[in-house]
């Protein structure tokens, strides 16, 4: 993906750094079950950076896991950075141009909801590990490919277009790691209800998350996918599913 796209992204993002909080319930759970198992691991002294730290959620839960821990956050995002304690150590930084400069040889990196965003995640994800220190975890959390299958359900039904992000695949995001340092993978389904399709979709928007290298639907079409939406043929209750992907892996 362009340049361009990479903007688009972080301006999505940076105007809803208001909002995020409030619509982000899954993105905290998530947050706070990769944190409890960083804490369960032996992780060197040393530095501690979260990438793609967005308004902290993983950063914060981290330091509460651990207390005696202070996390480097590094995000894109100018509006989102701003949410952060004014004490603890932060960078401005587009991701997609790689690794920032930092203050030091990291032994954990974290990211949760980050790396999917970026232009080559498999690329990402084999510099994150390269720049470890020896002994050090890399630690992630993100939506892949499988999530949201009512929606391409229902987009196929009704002859529409699916707007949904492209995600990495498990496989690709494993294959792009050696074997030997996998300490911990595990891919969780969790399914979100609402008696509207719109509901489920619309918080994606309140957090900044409804970037997609696709045309963007009119209103017909929009109506047209709600109806076609699997659940909410049956019973009245659609739901949403993501497939979230979480790796703990060494160096």
């Amino acid at each position: 993906m362009s340049s361009g796209w990479s903007s688009l992204v972080l301006k999505n993002f940076n105007e809803a750094a208001s909002t995020y909080n409030g619509q982000a319930r899954l993105q905290r759970a998530v947050a706070w079950r990769l944190a409890k198992h960083c804490a369960k691991q032996q992780i060197p002294e040393g530095l501690w950076v979260d990438l793609g730290s967005g308004t902290g959620l993983m950063a914060n839960a981290l330091e509460t896991c651990i207390p005696q821990r202070t996390v480097f956050r590094v995000d894109g995002c100018s509006e989102m950075l701003k949410l952060h304690h004014r004490h603890r150590p932060s960078q401005l930084w587009d991701l997609n141009l790689g690794l920032p400069p930092l203050p030091g040889l990291p032994t954990l990196l974290v990211s949760s909801f980050a790396l999917h965003w970026l232009s080559n995640p498999q690329d990402q994800l084999k510099e994150w590990l390269a720049a470890l220190a020896p002994g050090g975890l890399l630690a992630l959390a993100l939506p892949v490919h499988g999530s949201f299958p009512q929606w391409h359900h229902a987009a196929a039904a009704a002859g529409v277009a699916c707007s949904a992000m492209p995600l990495p695949s498990q496989s690709s995001l494993l294959d792009a790691l050696p074997r030997h340092c996998i300490r911990y993978q595990q891919l969780h389904h969790f399914t979100q209800q609402s008696a509207e399709v719109f509901s489920l979709l619309r918080p994606m928007r309140q957090m900044g998350a409804q970037s997609s290298p696709y045309p963007a639907l009119g209103v017909a079409n929009w109506r047209r996918l709600a109806q076609a939406w699997p659940s909410h043929q049956k019973d009245g209750v659609a739901e949403l599913t993501w497939l979230i992907q979480l790796l703990l892996i060494q160096r």
